[in-house]
Order: structure tokens, then C-alpha cells, then sequence
């Protein structure tokens, strides 16, 4: 019989594969709660593209923080996400309020606002992936409190920017853009230059600024290593893709805006296991 959590790992999955392979990786004892997290994630990052306008996109999120905040929702039964999220949250006593700062750091994804700074947008990656490796390691740790806070904070900033440079392509074809216009100012990019699919020199000194900052990132998380628990490094799995794909970025024979810098899922598998018996260091 398929159960809730059987549901969630389903969407890990199909829309996070590398968070579902590092859920794998970790204790089976946490597994459900694991993945519990990871689709509620996923959940909310692709709600843009089940909508049409911003205001369904609105309403989906609503409900998220309305099943949180407690209001009830007669279709909650239907929804085994969320049935497995509510019963991970209870298991390991979450602080639901990060969980809601997720769903409202997403509002941000259904329009087509510019990034105002960089400050903002990792702002942005706090709340909607530093959260995640932060509530990820208190499963990890039994719902006991893990000290993790900084090292999760940088950790979730590398990965997220990695993967909005990696989106690239597939933001700048709807008029979206992440790159924050600080950065963009500051090396003259025009900014409908990429919605015309124009690489230029702008646009990578701007992308090279925002590696640099990726690798500040990783650097801090290194530091801070020592104070993550054994328990937790599970949490951290997916961050040792992150210096691989940076170096697929930065090659000069990839065009930023047609092409998606990629790794056989196979290579990233192999990654994943050999990085899973000491995490903190491989990255």
C-alpha cells in the first residue's frame, strides 16, 4: 500500500533528484522525514509553472501557509504532501514559521520583478533553501537542536545561486531575472539584452562576480564545517555538485543563455555516494 510518505519521495524524485538521492544516503531511520521536507520544497518551487497568472500561484501558496498557521483545509486529507509534512513536523517538533517563510519567499518566483540586490537575493536563498538544509538537519538530529544555523545559511546561498545561474536559459525565455540588478549596474549589463538572448560581455563579467560569490559561500561553509554534527551531514550532500557544476559554468565554449550546464545523472550519483561518508570535506 502506497502511503504519504511513498507520495512525497515520489515528487523528490521526479523534481529533485539530487535531494532524492541524498535522502537515500541518509539514515534510513529519517528517510520519510526527509523527503517529506524535500516535497514540500518542490511543491512550492514549481507552482509558477502550474499557473497561468500570478494570482493562482498566490492562492496555492496561501494554502500552504494557511494549512500551517493552522487554518483548516478540508482537502488536506487528499493531499499526502502535505499529510507527510504535518506528520514530519509533529515527529520532529519543526518550527512551522520557517516553513511558512519559504511559501512567502516564493510569492517572489510569479512575477517578473528584477532581483533588486544581491543582499536580496540572498535573502531570498535563505528562506528558500538555507531553510530547507536547516529544518533538514533537524530531522537529521531527531528534532534535537544542531548549532547549524551559519554554516546552513552559506551552504543554502552556494546552492541556490548555482542553480539560478544553471537556470539561466529557462528564466531568461519567460523574463525572469534573478541576477540582481546591483550586480548587473555595476557592469553595465542591460538586462533585455538576455531576454533578447544576447551573451555579452556584460552579461559573464556579471556571472563571474556571481561565481566569486558562490565560492565565498562554500569558503565560509567550509569554516563553520566543525561545527555542523555528524548526524547532520546528510543535510549538506548536494552542495558537494556545486564546485563541479561552477566549473561547467565558467568554460568559454558554454553560451550562458542556450546552454544549461550539465552532468550525466550517473556522474552526479557517483558523486553523491562517494562524498556521503564525509560530506563537509568533499566539498
Amino acid at each position: 500500500m502506497t502511503t504519504d510518505f511513498d507520495h512525497a519521495a515520489d515528487v523528490v524524485r521526479q523534481f529533485d533528484k539530487d535531494r532524492y538521492l541524498s535522502a537515500l544516503l541518509a539514515p534510513e531511520a529519517h528517510r520519510n522525514g526527509l523527503m517529506a521536507l524535500y516535497a514540500y520544497s518542490a511543491e512550492i518551487s514549481r507552482i509558477r509553472e502550474l499557473v497561468s497568472e500570478p494570482l493562482p500561484g498566490e492562492v496555492r501558496l496561501q494554502w500552504w501557509r494557511d494549512l500551517l498557521e493552522g487554518t483548516e483545509h478540508g482537502a488536506v486529507a487528499s493531499n499526502p504532501v502535505a499529510n507527510a509534512l504535518l506528520q514530519t513536523i509533529d515527529r520532529y517538533e519543526l518550527p512551522k514559521e520557517s516553513l511558512v517563510a519559504m511559501a512567502e519567499a516564493r510569492v517572489y518566483d510569479l512575477y517578473n520583478d528584477q532581483m533588486p540586490s544581491l543582499n536580496d537575493l540572498e535573502g531570498y536563498a535563505g528562506e528558500t533553501v538555507s531553510g530547507v538544509i536547516q529544518l533538514a538537519c533537524l530531522v537529521l538530529n531527531d528534532g534535537k537542536e544542531a548549532g547549524t544555523a551559519t554554516a546552513a545559511g552559506h551552504a543554502g546561498v552556494a546552492y541556490a545561486l548555482t542553480g539560478l545561474m544553471r537556470a539561466l536559459p529557462w528564466h531568461a525565455s519567460r523574463q525572469q531575472m534573478y541576477l540582481p540588478k546591483d550586480v548587473c549596474d555595476r557592469h553595465n549589463l542591460d538586462v533585455q539584452s538576455v531576454f533578447r538572448g544576447e551573451t555579452t560581455a556584460e552579461l559573464r563579467a556579471v556571472l563571474a562576480e556571481m561565481r566569486g560569490h558562490v565560492r565565498h559561500h562554500i569558503g565560509r561553509v567550509r569554516q563553520t564545517s566543525k561545527d555542523v554534527p555528524a548526524a547532520c551531514q546528510a543535510a549538506y550532500l548536494p552542495l558537494v555538485l556545486v564546485e563541479p557544476f561552477l566549473k561547467k559554468l565558467e568554460r568559454e565554449d558554454l553560451d550562458p543563455l542556450k546552454q544549461v550546464a550539465e552532468m550525466s545523472q550517473l556522474r552526479r550519483q557517483w558523486m553523491l555516494w562517494r562524498a556521503s561518508g564525509n560530506v563537509l570535506k568533499a566539498i
